[in-house]
This record gives C-alpha cells, sequence and structure tokens, in this order.
C-alpha cells in the first residue's frame, strides 16, 4: 500500500493495510488507519470550504495527527503550509497574512481553526503541492512556491538513486518547517515505507535516538551533519548496535570530512549520501555517493552531480539551478522574483546566492554562501573553508568559525569554537599548537585569533550551527 502522488490517492490498499506508516510519540497509525484518517480530514477540511489550490497551514510539532493532515492536503491537492510549534506566534501571524489563508489545523488539539470569514480563495499559481516559508533577510518570512512536479521528480530520484529498498523506515527528525523534512514525507508515502518521527524532547538525547531506531529498525537516517554528529557521544551509536540502518541522507549543511570517516569506523557498511540544494529546488537537487578515496584528505567533500532532468552549474562563481524541480517563484514577491529567477532552455531557474565551482569531469562544489563571505582587514575570506580547516584538527570534532562585527556590521576579528562534548576551562593537549596546524592549511588572514572550548555547538531548530548564538556566547564569555 502506498500513496499515488499523481493520482493523489491511496493505491494498492489491499496488500501492507496492517504494516506501520507513522509512528509517533502520541501513537502509531497503520496504512489502513492513516488512509481511513486521510479521509476523515478530507471530508472536514471539504465541509469547512478547503478546495484544490486553496492552501492550508498546519500547525505542530511531530503529532500523527500532523502527518494526517499533509496526507489529506495531497488528497485534495489544497497546498499544505506547514509551521512547527517551536515557531513564534508572530511567524505564525506573518504566513498566515502572506498566504491570505482562511483555514488552519491545529495538529496538537486535532481540529479546524478559521482565520478569517468568508471562503477560502485559491492561491494565483495553480498546481502547487506545498509552500514552505524560510526565513527572509528583511525579518518577513518568504513563501517558496512548489510544484507538484517538483515534488514527482523528488521522488523518482529518491525511487532511482538512493538505493532505499523496500518499504524503508526514516527517521524523520528535522521539523516539518524545514524541508528536508519532506524526504521522508514523500519518501513514507510514494514508497509505501515508515515514518518515525523524533520530538524535540527525544531528538536531544543521543541514548533515546539511538533506542528508537533500534526498537523501530529505521533503515534511512535523514538529517544535517550537525545532528549526526551530536550521536557520536553515544559509544551505541553504530553498526553493532544498529543493525537495520543501511542509509545515511544528508542535507542542510556542509558535510564535513571528519564526520564522515567517524562514521565510516561507526557504520563500515553504511551508505553515505550527501546532497545540496536549497528549498527553492524542492529539498535538493545534487547527490554525491561518498567513496573511501573521498576520505583521504582533509579537502572540503564536493556536492555531486545534478540529479536527473535538471541542470546545476556556475556563474561568475554563483551556483545556478534548471529544472521542473525549480520553485515556482515567492509568493508576492516579484521583485525577489525578478532578480533571483530566471528562464534556460525553456525551464525555470533560481540563483541560489551560493559560491561554487565545477570540475572537469563535471563534479560540482559549494563553498559556502555569497553573504558568508567576509572581509577582514582588506581580505575577503569565507567561513566554510575556515570551518573545514578547523575540522581538520587532531581529534576530528565539531568546529566553527564566527566573525565578530561592530554596531555597523564591519567584521573586527574572528574567532572559532570546538565542541568537546562537555564543559571545559580549556583546550585538550593536542590543541595546544591550534594556529600552527592551521597555518599549514590557511593564509595568516583566515587564522581565527582565538579557538575556545564550548561543551555543544549551538543549532537552530533545524539543526545547523548557528554562528550568531555563537557569536552571543563570545560577548557573554567576555562581558
Amino acid at each position: 500500500m502506498h500513496f499515488d502522488l499523481d493520482g493523489a490517492c491511496f493505491v494498492d490498499t489491499a496488500q501492507g493495510g496492517e504494516l506501520p506508516a507513522v509512528i509517533a510519540r502520541d501513537r502509531v497509525l497503520d496504512w489502513r488507519t492513516l488512509h481511513r484518517e486521510a479521509q476523515a480530514w478530507c471530508e472536514e477540511a471539504r465541509r469547512l470550504g478547503l478546495g484544490e489550490d486553496m492552501p492550508i497551514v498546519i500547525r505542530g510539532h511531530k503529532e500523527a495527527a500532523f502527518m494526517v493532515a499533509l496526507t489529506g492536503a495531497l488528497m485534495l491537492r489544497a497546498p499544505f503550509v506547514p509551521v512547527d510549534t517551536v515557531y513564534p506566534q508572530e511567524r505564525l501571524n506573518s504566513i498566515t497574512g502572506i498566504l491570505d489563508a482562511h483555514l488552519l489545523y491545529d495538529a496538537g488539539a486535532g481540529r479546524f481553526e478559521s482565520l478569517r470569514g468568508g471562503p477560502g480563495r485559491a492561491l494565483a499559481e495553480q498546481g502547487l503541492c506545498y509552500v514552505m516559508f524560510t526565513s527572509g533577510t528583511t525579518g518577513q518570512p518568504k513563501g517558496v512556491q512548489i510544484g507538484r512536479e517538483g515534488v514527482r521528480g523528488l521522488i523518482d530520484w529518491m525511487r532511482l538513486d538512493f538505493g532505499l529498498g523496500e518499504r524503508p523506515v526514516f527517521l524523520d527528525q528535522t521539523v516539518f518547517s524545514f524541508d528536508v523534512s519532506l524526504y521522508d514525507v514523500f519518501g513514507t508515502l510514494a514508497l509505501g515505507g515508515t515514518i518515525m518521527m523524533l520530538d524535540r524532547q527525544d531528538a536531544a538525547s543521543p541514548l533515546k535516538v539511538a533506542s528508537l531506531i533500534a526498537e523501530h529498525g529505521v533503515t534511512t537516517w535523514v538529517s544535517t551533519p550537525s545532528f549526526a554528529q551530536q550521536q557520536l557521544i553515544n559509544p551505541g551509536f553504530s553498526q553493532a548496535a544498529l543493525p537495520s540502518l543501511r542509509t545515511f541522507v544528508f542535507c542542510g549543511e556542509p558535510l564535513p570530512v571528519p564526520l564522515c570517516r567517524q562514521l565510516r569506523k561507526r557504520f563500515p557498511e553504511v551508505p553515505l549520501l550527501n546532497t545540496y540544494g536549497p528549498t527553492e529546488a524542492t529539498v535538493a537537487t545534487t547527490l554525491l555517493v561518498v567513496e573511501d578515496a573521498m576520505l583521504q584528505a582533509d579537502t572540503p567533500l564536493p556536492i555531486g552531480h545534478a540529479k536527473r532532468g535538471s541542470q546545476v552549474y556556475c556563474d561568475e562563481g554563483e551556483l545556478c539551478i534548471a529544472g521542473p524541480h525549480v520553485m515556482r517563484g515567492y509568493i508576492n514577491r516579484p521583485d525577489l522574483n525578478e532578480t533571483r529567477m530566471f528562464m534556460r532552455e525553456g525551464q525555470r531557474g533560481f540563483r541560489t546566492g551560493d559560491l561554487g565551482s565545477e570540475a572537469g569531469d563535471g563534479m560540482l562544489f559549494c563553498h559556502g554562501r555569497i553573504d558568508d563571505q567576509i572581509k577582514l582587514h582588506g581580505y575577503r575570506l569565507e567561513l566554510m573553508e575556515v570551518d573545514a580547516a578547523l575540522s581538520a584538527l587532531p581529534g576530528a570534532r565539531a568546529c566553527a568559525a564566527v566573525a565578530l562585527r561592530k554596531p555597523n556590521g564591519a567584521v573586527v576579528r574572528l574567532v572559532a569554537f570546538v565542541e568537546m562534548g562537555q564543559e571545559a576551562a580549556a583546550l585538550p593537549p593536542e590543541l595546544a599548537d591550534w594556529k600552527g596546524l592551521l597555518a599549514a592549511r590557511l593564509p595568516h588572514y583566515m587564522i581565527p585569533s582565538e579557538l575556545l572550548p564550548c561543551a555543544q555547538l549551538p543549532v537552530s531548530v533545524n539543526y545547523k550551527t548557528d554562528r550568531a548564538r555563537l557569536a552571543q556566547l563570545y560577548e557573554a564569555l567576555n562581558a
């Protein structure tokens, strides 16, 4: 039994209905129950005026009902707009205002809420699958409109190139407001698998994460590298203890070589998949299957090659993407659409804002954000390059560089933090000559002035390293 995106319906309903489809803290749904509850959700949504191409805001945090609502929206061909409860009410208000949505579903309470009077209205852009809101530089979230054709391409890509096997069991740790979670959602639905959802409380405990993987036979790990790095403090995070795991899929951040080496030791037979792509290109757009030969040097990993039916190339040092999976534009933002989108050979294109390069064999590399390229003492440098050198220091610990700025935004110093796994007042002995070690890899102007220990690098709600919080930590330490 699985869900067919094109037909917007469940198919093969006579087979596998008793198998688990959704595993959440509050309850477990088999496929038959997911089918029944999604149909009931659709009936109630229709009664309240929700129809095709009308957006539905779904708010919650890893409840089984969240997956029911996502599936119901797909059945109605109503674009779903996921908003996790970790985000404040102000963000929710901004999103509903931008959408002019008339209906919200509260997954925690299990009920619909009216957002405004009058009938629902379809979005100007037809045939959307979902609208994902990302942070904007002005403070206002940007609504990324993803068409059903983009999701169809994502499903085909996963089925053909990820090697996930039959009925994969996905570890779903990322909040639904972050599109990396949609690997798990669409992979489960299309492949007839299982989504095992981790709420933030369980995700914060490496021992609990491993226990749930073992209990439910998780086969497919999907996360940012930062979340995987956190699990290494648990000796039981290994192939011997977790034999069901058969694939690691990474997205959302650069994948560090030292992390890959550690995972290779812990899980010697489990493939490591590095994927890259912005929200504006339906979760991801390039794929690299990490090979052992790539881990011999400390140079950053490539991001691989473009997915089927798409193009990824560099234009004046910026990575650009073209293909049917590129968004239909930001909702109500013609100004951004004018500067970020283009047409190439009849396909939609998007300028990513990421620095990139391409090798002679077509292998692609990402060198960080254009806006992470800072100027210090007259030199231009990329924070991601500094991070890569830091991560190669003895001990293979997670590290991050932080640009300290004046009130006017000018960078005055570069400092760095190294994760120790516990509170520590000083660096370990093997890092005593950290500046000399970095000098063998970096020019002098890229070497941080200080390297400070911290128990754990802070991460955002999307489990990406949070440089802003590291800057605040530095200020607090030097207050």
